[in-house]
């Protein structure tokens, strides 16, 4: 072991002498547009990877823009300020990067990108780029002081071997939250399709209107429920004559025509009433010595735009608050524009600008859980809100929001279909806690040398 803390077959160079391109484009302003090429800002470099991103460029714009580098798959993000630090690695390079981002690029042969991102997330680098940084409100690194800091560069066959270690938690955690995310998303496409398009009404008329029979229009919402084609069809009631049933008993549930309603066409035999009918406000309370800052839920620790909770950073400090239950939907009553809403998982107590709303039936949370989160639903609150500067939802305006209410039984046939999407999510997030952990003890083990690769064992 070296003085400095590493390996002595380790070298500590400086990050511009390890480097095949250092991309800024600091001082430059794009001009944004709806699409085109996604944008990669600052901010969606988050906790290792790059998120989906939200700006775009012209694509008769993008070679004006880029013209101090171009990026390539896998080269590294570190965002530079606003936060400082935050690091990713592309895997796109039809991709233009904005200000407060740097693209790194490793010196072929001597420096692997998947090791400079692991190098760039420890400790060490961390503390260098923070000591570096300059400003009293908002931190930022200069690229004159960035080139200077100072990178662990072991041999490159253990590089591999350290970054192969890490991606492999890394890339285990990004699948279980693209399922989660793909999970939600199809939850959110077949309430759409049953809900909101009828689609398997739809289907049924159109095979009625064709000439078809009683039984054509059952297998024709058959064929959009399942997303099967009619070969499909017959080869599930052929090798599995159970599920074929179950389905074409939740097709019966769907009405064959659309009425004429307030709301518009609505199905045929569907209630126009308001969301009392389907939902009811949670009231129950629990003691403060039951919450923790895992399971205390304000409107500060949810998350804007549907994403959910994160831990609180403050615990209340009354004898009781407001709880909620395994099931409950919890959705900010503040500034309702913001869209948090959480699906909630255990019990806990919430504050009282949070809403919890409970099914007024049994076993239709899932389809209570999904009608809540339409943009529609938000956009009510929003409009029926009260006050300017600090708006808040009206909790008997929400309630009367009004809506085509579809049977009991379709609800639950819902439900039971995405309840298991809903008990998988919670098991992915619980297993990237573990395996984020785990990673990030790692980390400082591997970057350092106290762990070490080099055995054959290990390869």
């Amino acid at each position: 072991m070296s003085s400095d803390g590493f390996p002595s077959n380790w070298t500590l160079s400086r990050l511009e002498e390890v480097m095949d391109a250092i991309i800024d484009y600091r001082g430059k302003t794009p001009k944004k547009t709806e699409f085109g090429i996604p944008l990669i800002t600052a901010k969606i470099v988050k906790a290792g990877y790059v998120q989906t991103p939200t700006e775009f460029i012209a694509e008769d714009n993008y070679d004006d823009w880029m013209v101090r580098g171009l990026p390539e798959i896998g080269d590294v993000v570190l965002t530079t300020e606003a936060p400082l630090g935050e690091a990713a690695q592309l895997n796109d390079s039809n991709v233009a990067l904005a200000q407060r981002i740097v693209t790194l690029r490793g010196k072929k042969g001597l420096l692997d990108n998947d090791y400079l991102l692991c190098a760039m997330q420890s400790d060490y680098v961390q503390h260098q780029l923070e000591s570096r940084a300059t400003g009293s409100t908002v931190k930022g690194i200069k690229q004159s002081e960035l080139r200077k800091i100072l990178l662990p560069i072991p041999p490159l066959d253990e590089q591999i071997k350290i970054a192969r270690v890490l991606k492999t938690l890394s890339d285990k955690v990004s699948l279980n939250s693209q399922t989660n995310k793909t999970l939600e998303e199809i939850a959110q496409a077949l309430f759409k399709s049953w809900f909101v398009d009828f689609d398997p009404v739809k289907a049924k008329m159109e095979a009625l209107a064709a000439g078809g029979s009683q039984t054509d229009a059952e297998l024709a919402a058959m064929n959009v429920i399942s997303a099967k084609t009619p070969e499909e069809l017959k080869s599930l009631k052929e090798s599995s004559p159970e599920a074929f049933k179950k389905l074409a008993q939740t097709a019966a549930l769907f009405p064959e025509n659309l009425v004429e309603s307030e709301l518009g066409l609505i199905p045929e035999g569907w209630d126009v009433g308001t969301l009392s009918d389907v939902a009811k406000y949670c009231s129950a309370r629990t003691n403060t010595d039951t919450i923790t800052f895992e399971n205390y839920i304000s409107t500060e620790n949810m998350l804007a735009e549907k994403k959910g909770v994160t831990a609180a950073s403050k615990l209340p400090t009354a004898k009781t608050v407001a709880a909620y239950n395994s099931g409950d939907i919890l959705v900010s009553n503040i500034r309702p524009y913001f869209k948090k809403i959480w699906f909630a998982e255990g019990s806990g107590g919430r504050s009282n600008d949070v809403l919890g709303f409970e099914s007024v039936n049994t076993n239709t949370d899932s389809y209570l859980m999904n009608l809540l989160y339409q943009d529609t639903f938000f956009e009510y609150m929003t409009r029926t809100s009260k006050g300017a500067k600090m708006p808040r939802g009206d909790k008997t305006a929400i309630m009367n929001w009004e809506m085509a209410v579809p049977s009991i039984e379709l609800r639950e046939a819902f439900s039971a279909i995405v309840d298991k999407f809903y008990q998988l999510i919670p098991k992915n997030r619980a297993q990237n806690a573990t395996l984020e952990s785990l990673r990030d003890t790692l980390l400082p083990k591997l970057l350092s040398g106290e762990l070490n690769l080099t055995s054959e064992s290990l390869g």
